[in-house]
C-alpha cells in the first residue's frame, strides 16, 4: 500500500510539473467557474463542461463498443459533484469517433458553441496524426479563438497512449503533437492536462496494456487516470 501512495504522488507530481511549463495555473484558471458552482438555489445557473474530440472522449473502448459512464467525461461530472453538492453541472460530449481536428473545427460553432460551453476541453491528437502537425495547429487555433472570443475557459489535452508507438521516444508522432499542443497552451495562457506525460510517467513503472481497451484505446482505469487530472482544475484550494 506504500509503495502505491508513493506512485501516485510521483503522478500527481508529473501531473503539476508539466503544467507549470504552460505558465498557467491549474488552481486558480477555472476560479470563476468554481465560484459559480459553489451558488446554491435560486442564485446558482447551469455549468456547462463539453469534451470535443475523437473516440477517446466519445467513449469508445474496444470499438464498436461504447462505454460512455466509463470515459472520462463522465468520470469528470462525478468527480466535480462530489466536490460541487449544490451545482446543477452537465457533461457534454461534441465528440465523434475517427474525426480529426480539422473535422472537429468545422461543426465547431454549431454544434460545439451552441451548447453554450463554461468549459471547453479539446482532445484530437491522437487522429491529427493522420493530418499532421502543420494542419493540426490551424485547425487546433481556430478552435481556440472562437472560444477564446466566446468568453469560454478552454482546456486542452495531449493524447492518451498509442500501443503502436513508443511512448518515451521523444521522436514518435504523438510525442511531436503533445510537445505543439502545450505550446499553444502556453501561446494562449489557458489549461492543459498533460495526459501524454502522466502515462509516460506510468510506463516507466507499469505495462501499459494494464490501461488499454485496445491498442489505441484506454479503458476504464486510463479513463480514471484523465479524469483525476481533470479534477485539479476543479480543486477548492482557491475557491
Amino acid at each position: 500500500m506504500k509503495a502505491y501512495h508513493i506512485f501516485l504522488l510521483l503522478i500527481a507530481f508529473t501531473f503539476n510539473w508539466a503544467y507549470a511549463q504552460t505558465g498557467g495555473n491549474e488552481t486558480t484558471y477555472l476560479h470563476s467557474i468554481k465560484m459559480e458552482l459553489h451558488k446554491k438555489w435560486p442564485n446558482n445557473r447551469t455549468i456547462n463542461l463539453v469534451f470535443h474530440g475523437h473516440s477517446v472522449p466519445t467513449g469508445y473502448f474496444d470499438t464498436p463498443h461504447v462505454n460512455t459512464l466509463g470515459s472520462y467525461p463522465h468520470i469528470t461530472l462525478k468527480n466535480v459533484k462530489k466536490i460541487f453538492p449544490y451545482a446543477v453541472v452537465n457533461s457534454i460530449t461534441t465528440s465523434i469517433g475517427g474525426e480529426q481536428s480539422e473535422q472537429g473545427s468545422i461543426r465547431f460553432g454549431k454544434e460545439v458553441l451552441a451548447h453554450r460551453p463554461d468549459v471547453l476541453f479539446i482532445d484530437y491528437a491522437l487522429n491529427d496524426r493522420g493530418i499532421g502537425l502543420e494542419r493540426a495547429k490551424i485547425a487546433w487555433e481556430k478552435m481556440i479563438q472562437e472560444a477564446m472570443a466566446n468568453g469560454t475557459k478552454i482546456i486542452l489535452m495531449t493524447p492518451t497512449p498509442d500501443l503502436k508507438e513508443d511512448i518515451l521516444s521523444a521522436s514518435s508522432e504523438l510525442a511531436k503533437h503533445s510537445s505543439q499542443i502545450r505550446q499553444l497552451a502556453q501561446k494562449y495562457q489557458i489549461g492543459l492536462v498533460d495526459s501524454y506525460r502522466l502515462f509516460q510517467a506510468i510506463a516507466k513503472t507499469e505495462d501499459l496494456k494494464d490501461y488499454m481497451a485496445q491498442s489505441n484505446h484506454i479503458n476504464e482505469k486510463g479513463h480514471q487516470v484523465v479524469a483525476n487530472a481533470i479534477l485539479e482544475f476543479f480543486s477548492l484550494e482557491s475557491k
